[in-house]
């Protein structure tokens, strides 16, 4: 087969498959709209944990997760959600929300969104120690 007919196949394969995942909704990103979405999110990744509590944010874009182990964030990560424990991540207060910096090179960041309301409780939580 010819090279310019394989590379016009390949790129609208590709395309193709993008355009369907699009269209099928796999491609909408993840909100958290309720404590228990929250809840199993969680326990997915950490299933020996006993949670306390749950606080989504506003935006539905992170959940910080009470637990016996010191608190967490569930996050979106696409259409699919990741959980980190936040012991040894630093927390900073931003114009529009807090910054967890997780000094884990597969996770490095997360600006979550957060009114001035929220803001303050989630800082609160993440300022007590477990």
């Amino acid at each position: 087969m010819p090279l310019h007919i394989l590379i016009i196949l390949v790129v609208g394969g590709i395309g193709l498959i993008a355009l369907l995942t699009h269209l099928l909704g796999l491609s909408r990103p993840l909100h958290l709209t309720s404590d228990a979405e929250a809840r199993t999110a969680w326990l997915r990744i950490w299933p020996e944990d006993t949670i306390r509590a749950t606080h989504i944010a506003p935006d539905g874009t992170a959940a910080l997760i009470e637990t016996d182990h010191g608190p967490g964030i569930v996050f979106a990560l696409g259409a699919d959600s990741c959980a980190h424990r936040l012991e040894g991540a630093e927390i900073r207060e931003t114009p529009g929300g807090l910054r967890i910096l997780f000094h884990d090179f597969a996770a490095p960041r997360l600006d979550v969104a957060l009114d001035p309301a929220a803001r303050s409780h989630w800082h609160q939580i993440l300022s007590e120690k477990p």
